[in-house]
């Protein structure tokens, strides 16, 4: 018996291929998903990534915007330094001739300081010797004639302007300008007094006049008051002069009479005793204006060199 050859089984071979082939085609749509997927993810991040490259480039040109702002700062600062050093540079210049300057005047102030103190000194010395001129003359009446009369008045007195003051009393008579007896003794020693003075070269040389001046009390007129006061001025002056020939062969040129009527009381009450004070021949050494013009001219010449 002959057998029958079996065929190969081929009806499984086609589902398997279409297994294959779908198995293909779900891995391919997988891959094409993530790949899909994977492609928006990668536009988003892109897109993100762009946005990010914008903002950062925003960020960038205002940091560049900032940085230039800053440096257009600084540069303004350093302008403003150097200009505060180049103004701070001239002030410590112009400090330095300041006090260069001040110097300079402190030596001025102490030049001029010490030049007034000379001529202070100097014209203080002229006044010590006019004041010594009186008080000698005063003292030579004096040691021949006392101090005081038998009434017990000062015979002379120095006045606080350094004018030596003969009372009224003890020269004229109440309301007049002849010399009583006792007054032509004291003009006696008063010329004599200024004779010895005037003796003497270096004094002499100070001196521009002696000037005999008249005073009256208030009552009267002023006319009247001034005639008296120039009339007793001039009797004292002519007497001492006609006493003694030698003080005005010598001297005569030295000698003025003047009248200051009531003008220039001691005293401005009104009791006798007043009046009397009032009533006086006042003698007065005026020195030479030209002694204490050369001084001045001195100093100021010395002033003067310190600003050449």
């Amino acid at each position: 018996m002959r057998r029958r050859r079996s065929k190969p089984i081929e009806e499984n071979f086609w589902p398997s291929f279409t297994d294959m082939i779908s198995t293909i085609a779900l891995v391919l749509f997988f891959l094409m998903l993530i790949a899909y997927v994977n492609n928006i993810v990668t536009g988003k991040d892109l897109e993100y990534a762009k946005k990010q490259l914008v903002d950062t480039e925003l960020r960038l040109e205002e940091s560049k915007a900032e940085i230039s702002q800053a440096e257009k700062q600084l540069r303004l600062l350093k302008d403003d330094l150097d200009k505060t050093m180049a103004e701070l540079e001239i002030g410590e210049i112009a400090l330095k001739l300041s006090e260069e300057e001040i110097d300079k005047q402190r030596e001025i102030i102490a030049d001029s300081n010490q030049e007034l103190g000379d001529l202070r000194t100097k014209l203080q010395g002229i006044a010590v010797l006019r004041l010594e001129l009186l008080k000698s003359v005063k003292e030579s009446i004096e040691k021949s004639l006392g101090t005081t009369t038998a009434e017990g008045e000062e015979l002379v007195t120095i006045a606080d302007n350094g004018n030596i003051v003969i009372n009224e009393s003890l020269v004229f008579e109440f309301d007049s300008y002849r010399i009583k007896p006792e007054g032509k003794v004291l003009l006696d020693k008063l010329a004599d007094a200024f004779e010895s003075v005037l003796g003497d070269d270096e004094v002499r040389a100070s001196i521009d006049a002696i000037s005999i001046q008249g005073h009256t009390d208030e009552r009267g007129t002023a006319e009247y008051n001034r005639e008296l006061s120039s009339k007793r001025a001039y009797s004292v002056v002519n007497y001492m002069l006609d006493v003694n020939s030698s003080l005005e062969t010598k001297y005569g040129d030295y000698f003025a009479a003047s009248a200051y009527s009531e003008f220039r009381p001691l005293s401005t009450g009104t009791t006798e005793e007043d009046y009397s004070m009032n009533r006086r021949i006042e003698i007065a050494v005026i020195l030479k204006d030209s002694n204490i013009q050369n001084i001045i001219d001195e100093y100021l010449k010395d002033s003067l060199t310190i600003f050449e």
